[in-house]
């Protein structure tokens, strides 16, 4: 176990699959988001792309990442995730790797995709979620995005045809302003014990430091105490008074891995964004929250 991060030089490596094939609205960014916080900190950040044609080792990786792509980028890396990938990402995911899947990658995690022609596509189930494309006469779901994350905001960028339907899949969050999974039950994204499928695009992590900080704990935890906590912790849900569910986000015991950033201008951009969608009572909120815990570093 490691008790002091200061006393240790800490690595992680993570599994970026499809970079070439999968790199829409800027989701490159969340990897470069990782590097920075990671680097900000003396923690190495080793990323290893994963291409159409190489096997995936879980024991090689830490975290993985998948973004999102036309669909005609899609069936080949639907071919590829079943006969080349799927194995070691379920054996990964089952072991509780963090895993972020967004938009495409999102949708290949599910059940399948339906695009708006041409055969379904198979995904590999991860989520108890599926797809459909419901044609060009359906608008788009697009634009600027802010769920409730437990209790909690996150923003982002959406656009997507394709309208994901939730199974017994938990979602990430509840669509405050935006479209979300169907632009129809307010769901947004869904989790499977620490894997992560969203709409969210390339300013996900950016805007949304809380949770890349998220991912990385979760990603140090599982490294370097797993001896220790053999439940990495996960999301529950819990009912209200009013007989809803809403997001219970995790909680662990063991000290954190991660030092404090200022994460002022990250603080900035989010609350801007939530201003954008009229949500000045959470921006307001939001920016109050970030100068009262940066006082107490």
């Amino acid at each position: 176990m490691i008790s002091d991060y200061r006393s240790q030089k800490l690595s992680l490596t993570l599994g970026h699959l499809y970079p070439d094939q999968l790199n829409l609205y800027g989701d490159r960014g969340n990897i470069l988001t990782l590097q920075r916080r990671c680097q900000l900190r003396g923690i190495e950040l080793r990323v290893v792309g994963l291409g159409v044609g190489d096997a995936l080792a879980p024991d090689e990786y830490d975290l993985l990442f998948i973004g999102g792509g036309q669909d005609k980028e899609q069936a080949p890396v639907a071919q590829d995730l079943h006969e080349m990938k799927g194995i070691g990402m379920w054996a990964a995911i089952e072991d509780d790797m963090p895993v972020l899947a967004v938009c495409g990658g999102f949708q290949l995690l599910a059940h399948y995709y339906r695009p708006a022609e041409g055969p379904d596509m198979r995904g590999l189930g991860v989520f108890d979620a599926w797809t459909e494309h419901k044609g060009s006469q359906v608008p788009r779901c697009i634009g600027d995005i802010a769920i409730r994350w437990g209790d909690q905001t996150l923003v982002g960028f959406e656009n997507h045809g394709g309208r994901t339907y939730l199974g017994t899949a938990q979602p990430l969050g509840r669509v405050i302003k935006g479209h979300g999974n169907n632009a129809e039950d307010h769901t947004e994204g869904a989790i499977y014990r620490n894997a992560f499928g969203t709409y969210l695009h390339g300013s996900l992590l950016p805007k949304n430091p809380h949770f890349a900080d998220y991912l990385l704990e979760l990603a140090l935890q599982r490294k370097y105490n797993h001896a220790e906590s053999e439940n990495v912790p996960s999301f529950n849900s819990v009912a209200t008074e009013h007989g809803s569910t809403v997001l219970e986000l995790p909680r662990t015991s063991l000290p954190s891995l991660l030092a404090p950033l200022d994460d002022t201008l990250e603080w900035e951009a989010h609350a801007s964004l939530l201003e954008r969608l009229g949500l000045y009572t959470e921006a307001a909120s939001v920016l109050r929250a970030h100068i009262d815990s940066f006082r107490l570093v």
